[in-house]
């Protein structure tokens, strides 16, 4: 071959070949905003300390009878949320399957006394809740697989729909009178809409709805609501919807986009503005025996939980609902 087919290569230059690009402050991509977003989250979480107490004891329902939509990890996030910033919080785990025992290390192996003995037996809470061994200010009544067959022992029972109601303020009152009040109730209900989430809206003042940013997220939802109303009307008229949490949002997608402004629509400012993202660290820190906000406190899901709590706690310091 001659030179003239193939002429000598001049060396590349450094600044031809290494150029490093200058960042963009253009947020309009998916990911500069999820960027930016989680930047704003980190210093919102780490320039409040503490969250202020609200003016009486907020007891929570996280009730949605359409199964995977976040109540098990929404409960367990949010309370460690609000008892990572020293608050006082009771969590109730009223689903047999217990997971959310789990998730917070509370012992919950079948014949573990628990909420089964609260609602059947009538047993003192007092003897049955648990601290969380990894998070101060947190305490559990725990949740076993003997609860399966509470709701079949529950239909014979006097009073049977305000059986839990009568035990927890039994619990709050006598907690209160010692000088330990707790600040936020949070009560972690099946997927089901049987006599266990009853009791637990009886027992309850305020609803948290987990909703799924997917497209059957809405379905079922009309009947929870018309349920909600029924026991407001029948049993418990301070029962009200004050908290909706959209979970497993995805930014960049159409879909979750879509549902989020149905939701908003609808439920107006009762929407918490944070949606919680689809992530890896919320699904592994179960089975660490962890919440994500203990687990990774600088991931996404752990920062959109802290926001949630953050929204939840200024609207209990002014002492009003959402």
């Amino acid at each position: 071959m001659s030179d003239q087919q193939h002429p000598p290569r001049t060396p590349p230059t450094a600044a031809s070949t290494y150029a490093v690009p200058v960042p963009s402050n253009d947020e309009s991509t998916p990911l500069a905003a999820a960027a930016a977003e989680h930047v704003s989250l980190l210093q919102r979480a780490s320039e409040v300390s503490r969250f202020e107490r609200p003016v009486n004891t907020r007891v929570f329902v996280v009730a949605n009878q359409k199964g995977g939509v976040g109540k098990t990890t929404t409960t367990v996030n949010i309370a460690a949320a609000l008892a990572l910033k020293g608050l006082r919080v009771l969590v109730v785990d009223l689903d047999p399957q217990g997971n959310t025992s789990t998730a917070l290390n509370i012992p919950h192996a079948e014949g573990t006394p628990g909420v089964y003995e609260a609602i059947v037996d009538g047993t003192d809470l007092a003897e049955l809740v648990k601290p969380c061994p990894d998070i101060p200010g947190l305490t559990v009544l725990p949740a076993t697989i003997d609860l399966a067959g509470a709701e079949i022992e529950l239909v014979s029972l006097v009073a049977r729909e305000s059986r839990l109601d009568r035990a927890l303020q039994s619990y709050l009152k006598d907690r209160a009178e010692a000088g330990d009040r707790f600040d936020y109730v949070l009560i972690d209900c099946p997927p089901s809409l049987g006599l266990l989430t009853v009791n637990a809206m009886v027992a309850g003042r305020e609803v948290l709805i987990p909703i799924q940013c997917e497209y059957y997220a809405l379905e079922g939802l009309g009947q929870l609501i018309r349920n909600i109303d029924l026991i407001r009307a029948h049993l418990n008229p301070k029962l009200e919807i004050t908290t909706i949490l959209l979970t497993m949002y995805d930014g960049r997608t159409r879909l979750s986009a879509g549902v989020a402004e149905e939701v908003r629509s609808h439920f107006g400012d009762k929407v918490i503005s944070t949606p919680i993202p689809r992530s890896v660290r919320i699904s592994e820190a179960p089975s660490y025996h962890q919440s994500v906000v203990t687990y990774d406190r600088t991931s996404s899901g752990a920062l959109s939980y802290l926001e949630a709590a953050r929204e939840i706690a200024m609207a209990g310091s002014r002492g009003s609902n959402r």
